[in-house]
C-alpha cells in the first residue's frame, strides 16, 4: 500500500476531493440528453433565488464583492466538491430517494473512492486497517433483503470512513491507501458480518474557503461520528447511506443535515474494548 503524496492541508484534501470527483464520473453523460427547457428552468429558477434574496436583504456592494471573492477562492482550494456535498446534497439525496420503500439512506459525501479491495469470504471479512488503529473495534453483522424480504445473496456492501482522529485514507498523507475502506460481498442468506473500528467525530476542514464561511456565519464545522455504506444487488437499486452512532452530541446538529433516525446504529459493548451492532439493509427493485 502506498500513501498519498500531500499535505494534510483544507486546500489539500480539497484538491484531492475535486481530482477523485473528476476521474471517477462523468456527470455530463447522465444528462446529455436533457433538453434547453429543462435547463433553462433550472437556471432561471437558482438565478431567481439569488435575485431576490439580494432585493430582500438588500445586499451592498461590498457583500456582493466579498461573496464574488470567496466563490474564486473556493475554487482555487478544490472546495466546490466539499461545499455542495456539506450543504447541499441532503436536499437532492431526500428528493431522488422520496420512492422508496426500502432502507433509509442519506449523503455520499467527498470521500468516496471506488473499487476498494474485497475483503470477505462467505460474507465474514475484516476492513483493512493499521496494525495500531486507534479505536473501539467494532464487529457489524446485517442481511441484505429485497422489500419482499428475499435475502440478495449476489449483493455487496462497500464500507469507508474515517479514522480516529477523523482523517480519510487517499485525502491526508499518514494513511496506507486503502485504510479503513472495503468491499464485502455477503455470504448465504444475504449476511454479512465486517470487522471494523468505530470512527471518531470531526470538523470538516477549516483552513480553506468553507472555513472562512463558517467562521463568518458563527456555525460549527462538526460532523457526528459515522460509517459509509454503499449496498448494491444487480437488479436493485444502489443505496447509499451513513450510519451513527447513539449519544453523538452532533446528531442533532449535523453540519451536513445528513443525520435520520432510522440510520442510528445501537451497538453493545461486550468488553475488552470491542462493541457488537446488528443492522441490514432492505433494497428497492430498480426502476424500469
Amino acid at each position: 500500500m502506498t500513501t498519498v503524496p500531500t499535505e494534510p492541508t483544507a486546500a489539500a484534501a480539497g484538491a484531492n476531493a475535486t481530482a477523485h470527483f473528476t476521474s471517477d464520473k462523468n456527470p455530463y453523460e447522465a444528462v446529455k440528453d436533457v433538453p434547453p427547457s429543462r435547463v433553462d428552468t433550472l437556471a432561471k429558477r437558482v438565478l431567481s433565488a439569488i435575485h431576490d434574496t439580494i432585493r430582500e436583504e438588500k445586499v451592498t456592494y461590498e457583500e456582493y464583492n466579498a461573496l464574488k471573492a470567496w466563490l474564486i477562492q473556493v475554487g482555487e482550494d478544490g472546495e466546490w466538491p466539499l461545499f455542495l456535498d456539506v450543504w447541499v446534497e441532503h436536499v437532492v439525496e431526500e428528493v431522488a430517494t422520496e420512492h422508496r420503500e426500502g432502507s433509509k439512506g442519506t449523503i455520499e459525501g467527498p470521500y468516496y473512492v471506488p473499487d476498494a479491495p474485497e475483503c470477505a469470504v462467505n460474507g465474514v471479512g475484516t476492513i483493512p486497517m493499521r496494525d495500531d488503529e486507534q479505536g473501539t473495534r467494532l464487529t457489524w453483522t446485517g442481511t441484505v433483503t429485497a422489500t419482499d424480504g428475499t435475502p440478495l445473496e449476489n449483493a455487496k456492501v462497500e464500507l469507508w470512513h474515517a479514522d480516529n482522529d477523523g482523517f480519510y485514507s487517499q485525502f491526508e498523507p499518514s494513511q496506507p491507501q486503502w485504510n479503513l475502506r472495503g468491499t464485502f460481498s455477503v455470504g448465504e442468506g444475504g449476511r454479512f458480518e465486517i470487522t471494523t473500528i468505530q470512527p471518531a467525530p470531526y470538523q470538516i476542514p477549516t483552513d480553506g474557503s468553507c472555513g472562512k464561511l463558517i467562521a463568518a456565519a458563527g456555525w460549527h464545522a462538526w460532523r457526528p461520528a459515522h460509517l459509509h455504506v454503499k449496498v448494491s444487488a444487480p437488479g436493485y437499486e444502489l443505496l447509499t447511506a451513513q450510519l451513527y452512532f447513539p449519544g453523538d452530541e452532533h446528531n442533532d446538529d449535523d453540519i451536513a443535515s445528513a443525520v435520520k433516525p432510522e440510520l442510528i446504529l445501537d451497538p453493545k459493548p461486550v468488553g475488552d474494548g470491542t462493541a457488537t451492532v446488528d443492522y441490514g439493509f432492505v433494497l428497492d427493485p430498480a426502476k424500469g
